[in-house]
């Protein structure tokens, strides 16, 4: 009965994303803000071979969200790792949730500056005091009321932010190509395992947020087609998106230069101040629709866990006008506003990445006991796939220093104290409601 329960989706949920909202969402996960700051970091770390590093970090990604695809596929309901890790008890599907909510609306938070930031070279007023919490509250507030007013509407609005920032991206790469056609470098010699290993962090985080089309699978149609196919179909097209504009930018830009906004400096040196205004509109959207995604799939985290009972029951109300999780949505765009304006979130930003490691991990390793759960035998390829999977995930891991891990740990405590008061305070209730 309880694993039945556990697989259902929940009725309440409209299923309004199909393949082209899920793959946004996968889109708008991974590419935030930064493929506007990478490419000078990756240049001078690694010359000419540094486009190459996409699409081999792209395939190490694919080992991973495959896994996550079936497991998709096994569970189409909202909560993503919360129903994934599930298969370990309700302690590890809390933590997994806990620690993900953490990585998601911390990155929000970031990403809220420097939205901030960008818009700060269009009118310098919105960088700094007023201007700079009015700018982030009013970013904030915009896509929450879009999130809870339908998820449809938050899909289309993430349909024009993603064109907005794709497009430019993808104009400034050809052109770079072509205006230094003849000149593209050659991979030259690949770089020491030690070298790649020192920046295995950065070069993962551009790839990170993949899985942002897994966690509102309830309100996914089909999901067990529909986001396999959207997550692997957005990971190459990313790879090959990065490829290109890391190409390009190492053909046209001098070597040892790092300006603070790379993509910037190149579309000023291709079409002046009117090419820097493009991808500057561009970062905008990109961080714009990375935040938007996140607000459409990350409260559905909080949903899922309040559903199972480990957090209060009001994260778990579906708005009778609009069919959405409105109040986890509101409880993330408000934390996320106050984060952003206090700047407290700095010291979570370290162990983002390793969060969401640990995330995708535990929910790899469940995937045997899922499959067992649902009636299917795990076969030799499945399992393969989630030993190769866990060992990308390993290795990544292990590139973080002590200070990561033991904020981590640090993190994962609190969140112990906060299951365990949450088990404290169910077991002094009178009684479980019974329900149909």
């Amino acid at each position: 009965m309880n694993d039945s329960q556990d697989t259902a989706p929940d009725s309440r949920l409209r299923r309004d994303i199909g393949f082209t909202g899920s793959a946004f969402l996968s889109f708008n996960g991974i590419v935030g803000a930064g493929i506007f700051a990478l490419p000078a970091t990756l240049h001078m770390q690694f010359g000419a071979f540094s486009p190459w590093l996409f699409p081999i970090f792209g395939l190490l990604i694919l080992l991973v969200a495959m896994p996550f695809a079936r497991l998709a596929a096994l569970f189409p309901q909202s909560g993503g790792p919360v129903a994934y890790t599930a298969a370990f008890g309700p302690l590890a599907s809390f933590q997994a949730g806990w620690l993900y909510y953490l990585a998601r609306v911390t990155a929000l938070a970031a990403n809220a500056n420097v939205f901030a930031t960008y818009a700060a070279t269009l009118w310098a007023p919105l960088g700094f005091g007023v201007g700079r919490a009015a700018t982030i509250l009013a970013l904030c507030a915009s896509l929450t009321a879009i999130n809870i007013v339908g998820v449809r509407r938050a899909i289309r609005a993430l349909d024009g932010l993603t064109v907005l920032k794709g497009l430019p991206l993808i104009a400034l790469a050809i052109w770079g190509l072509a205006a230094t056609a003849g000149a593209w470098p050659t991979p030259g010699p690949a770089p020491s395992l030690s070298g790649v290993e020192a920046a295995a962090l950065i070069i993962f985080y551009a790839f990170i947020g993949f899985e942002n089309s897994v966690v509102p699978a309830g309100e996914t149609a089909n999901p067990g087609r529909t986001i396999p196919r959207a997550l692997i179909a957005t990971i190459v097209g990313t790879a090959a998106l990065y490829f290109i504009v890391q190409l390009a930018y190492v053909s046209a830009m001098p070597a040892g230069e790092a300006p603070e906004a790379p993509l910037v400096a190149f579309a000023s040196l291709l079409a002046g101040p009117a090419g820097a205004l493009v991808i500057t509109v561009a970062a905008l959207s990109s961080i714009g629709g990375n935040i938007a995604g996140s607000l459409t799939s990350t409260p559905r985290i909080t949903f899922a866990l309040a559903r199972e009972g480990l957090l209060p029951r009001w994260f778990a109300a579906v708005s009778e006008l609009y069919h959405t999780p409105a109040n986890s949505v509101l409880f993330m765009g408000l934390l996320g506003a106050v984060l952003a304006l206090t700047g407290s979130f700095l010291w979570l930003a370290v162990v983002s990445t390793l969060a969401r490691l640990f995330v995708y991990g535990t929910s790899i390793a469940a995937l045997p006991r899922s499959e067992q759960i649902a009636g299917r035998r795990t076969t030799l390829p499945t399992f393969g796939l989630m030993s190769a999977g866990l060992i990308v995930c390993l290795w990544a891991a292990f590139q973080s220093e002590w200070a990561s891990w033991r904020m981590l740990l640090i993190l994962a405590a609190i969140g112990l104290a906060l299951y365990l008061l949450a088990q404290s305070s169910s077991r002094r209730k009178p009684g479980p409601k019974k329900t149909k």
